[in-house]
């Protein structure tokens, strides 16, 4: 006797879910179809399960939200979004919650898509570690969506005004405000600025800090010293090759990424870092002290920001006291060999 399709459809999604939650084929049919018999934390990884294959709930059971948490991020190229992934993964699953990762691409889903798939997968709630909420000039609408739908959302660093969802950030001014006067204890005095583009809300932040710290400093800034470039290699090797042309000895980047991308510009030009110029990252990546010469940074707090991340988004979930308020969090520089003492004093004003 042949199965009909719907049958052997069914019989197939009760075993692969029975086996992705290590129970039997018969506790996930109880489950599915509402019986009781079945311990709470069982009940919740049977619907999970169902969630992270794709299968839709059942009917009378579409109301409840998943356990699981979107984890959006811009790219996975640079290593400070995989290590904030591993944190805030680790914390969400302590809390018996599932990251569903998502990672915009060229060509690929779009943050927007994103966000419908997990607002159809019934997700509790949504970190965002970096993306369009940054942007002054990208689209917002799929951010009002997930507020009007009052969705638990955390925001990683500095968002646009209009949106006002819990966020944790690193304190841009400080960063800034260690870099700076580490290159000016160093005796530099031309120091340029590499960040990311000119709608960026961080690097909007970095820029106020720069130049506060230079006025500070009794030190005249002129509009060669800031560069704008994409969060890549490639990006800060483009902009720092016209740092390097008018001058400049110490340069602060505002990613890893772009600080390695400035020193192979400052080689290509002939010259030597840290002897000729100067070099600070921002991030502290992965093995980035591995570089030659090891990278003088300023280290993101990521682990103790991803955790709470996720503290205020399954407060938001389990409806208890919350802050809306920005969490800032204080940097550190890390002083390694890419920044040394400039090779002369430097007496005279930047012009």
């Amino acid at each position: 006797m042949t199965r009909a399709p719907g049958e052997a459809n069914k019989t197939r999604r009760l075993a692969e879910v029975a086996k992705k939650v290590g129970v039997s084929e018969a506790t996930v049919s109880r489950v599915l179809n509402g019986k009781p018999g079945v311990s709470d934390a069982t009940r919740a990884a049977v619907l999970t399960a169902l969630d992270v294959l794709g299968y839709e709930r059942p009917t009378q059971l579409r109301g409840e939200r998943a356990r699981l948490v979107g984890l959006v991020l811009p790219e996975l190229g640079n290593p400070i979004f995989p290590a904030l992934a591993e944190v805030i993964g680790g914390a969400l699953a302590q809390q018996g919650f599932t990251p569903v990762l998502c990672t915009r691409t060229a060509g690929g889903l779009s943050e927007a898509d994103y966000i419908e798939m997990l607002i159809e997968q019934q997700v509790s709630g949504v970190v965002f570690a970096g993306g369009h909420y940054a942007e002054a000039n990208s689209p917002h609408e799929h951010y009002h969506r997930l507020f009007d739908l009052r969705l638990p959302v955390v925001l990683v660093n500095a968002a646009v005004d209009e949106l006002t969802f819990p966020r944790v950030s690193t304190d841009d001014m400080v960063a800034v405000d260690q870099a700076f006067g580490h290159l000016l204890s160093l005796g530099h005095e031309r120091i340029g600025l590499v960040l990311g583009p000119e709608d960026h809300m961080p690097s909007r932040r970095k820029l106020a800090a720069f130049t506060a710290a230079a006025a500070a400093a009794g030190l005249e800034l002129p509009d060669s010293a800031v560069e704008h470039a994409l969060f890549s290699l490639e990006g800060g090797q483009a902009v720092t090759r016209r740092l390097v042309a008018n001058g400049f000895t110490g340069i602060i980047c505002a990613s890893d990424p772009q600080a390695l991308g400035a020193i192979r510009a400052v080689r290509r030009a002939g010259l030597s870092v840290p002897d000729d110029v100067s070099v600070v990252g921002f991030d502290d990546s992965a093995f980035i002290n591995c570089t030659h010469p090891p990278l003088t940074t300023v280290r993101q707090p990521i682990e103790s920001m991803g955790r709470a991340a996720v503290t205020m988004l399954v407060n938001q979930i389990d409806r208890t006291a919350f802050t809306a308020e920005e969490l800032l969090y204080e940097p550190e520089l890390v002083v390694r060999g890419s920044t040394a003492p400039a090779r002369a004093p430097q007496r005279e004003a930047m012009a």
